[in-house]
Parts: C-alpha cells; sequence; structure tokens
C-alpha cells in the first residue's frame, strides 16, 4: 500500500476572493498564462488557448517550448480543468482542477491538483506551497480589479 500511495499526489487549496466572478475568472486565466510566473517571481510565458482540447504551454519562441497539458473542461466563469504532465516531464498523468463558486461577497476558488506517477521529491515538496502562492496571486489580482 505504501508503494502505491508514494505514487498518488492529490493537493487541495481554496481560497475567498473578495470580487465578482468574472473577476477572479479572469485573473485565473491571466496566471495561467500571459502573467505566469516562476516559483522565484520571473516572467514565464505561458499559453492557454482556451476552448476544449487546447494547449497549455510554456512558450521559449522561435517553435520551442514545453507542452504543460490540454483543457479537459472549460466552462465560463466556473470551471476550468486541464490535464497532462505540467511542469514535470517525466511519465505521469496529472489533472488540474480550478473551481470558482459564488459566496457572500464574492466567490471561492478551489483547486485541485492529482498526479498518479513517480513524482520526483523535489517537485512533490514544492507543490504545495508553490499552489498556495497561485490561488493567494489570483486573489490579489481580482481583488485589485486588474483586467487583462
Amino acid at each position: 500500500m505504501d508503494a502505491l500511495r508514494s505514487l498518488v499526489l492529490d493537493i487541495h487549496q481554496s481560497i475567498e476572493i473578495s470580487s465578482a466572478i468574472g473577476d477572479a475568472y479572469d485573473a485565473l486565466l491571466r496566471r495561467l498564462s500571459v502573467e505566469s510566473v516562476t516559483p522565484d517571481n520571473r516572467p514565464m510565458p505561458m499559453v492557454l488557448e482556451p476552448w476544449p482540447g487546447g494547449r497549455w504551454f510554456r512558450d521559449l519562441g522561435h517553435g520551442q517550448g514545453h507542452l504543460w497539458g490540454f483543457v479537459q473542461v472549460i466552462k465560463p466563469p466556473s470551471l476550468i480543468e486541464l490535464h497532462g504532465p505540467m511542469f514535470m516531464s517525466y511519465a505521469v498523468a496529472g489533472h488540474l482542477q480550478f473551481r470558482l463558486v459564488p459566496i457572500p461577497g464574492g466567490v471561492e476558488l478551489a483547486m485541485h491538483h492529482q498526479v498518479l506517477g513517480s513524482v520526483l521529491d523535489e517537485h512533490r515538496q514544492g507543490m504545495i506551497a508553490g499552489w498556495e502562492r497561485f490561488v493567494q496571486s489570483v486573489r490579489e489580482k481580482a481583488e485589485a480589479g486588474e483586467r487583462g
């Protein structure tokens, strides 16, 4: 059973955002794409094609890059699901879901990241804090009223 647990990663994060659902959704899409940054806050150019089957990839220019996944489900402004290896360039299957639900005074953003495969320890250790920073930045952008 321990061997099986070592092959599964399951992360849940949620945050309340004091904004309209459309503003939160817009901030989320920008953070997944044109406003993507590395863990040390350097720009990381990403492209998200916002339709079913659309690609999500890191664009290094001149036809170079890294495919992170594909859009599995998209229902603006409440849901986007992506599947693929994400930032892991090895044999894993990943699913990433962002759900936005209206609540009194704003919206709740719930993120669920599941991975099946042998995840490197350095990735496993950094993901929880990384996703915390990610959802916090979506909240900051949405609450500041920044629009793309």
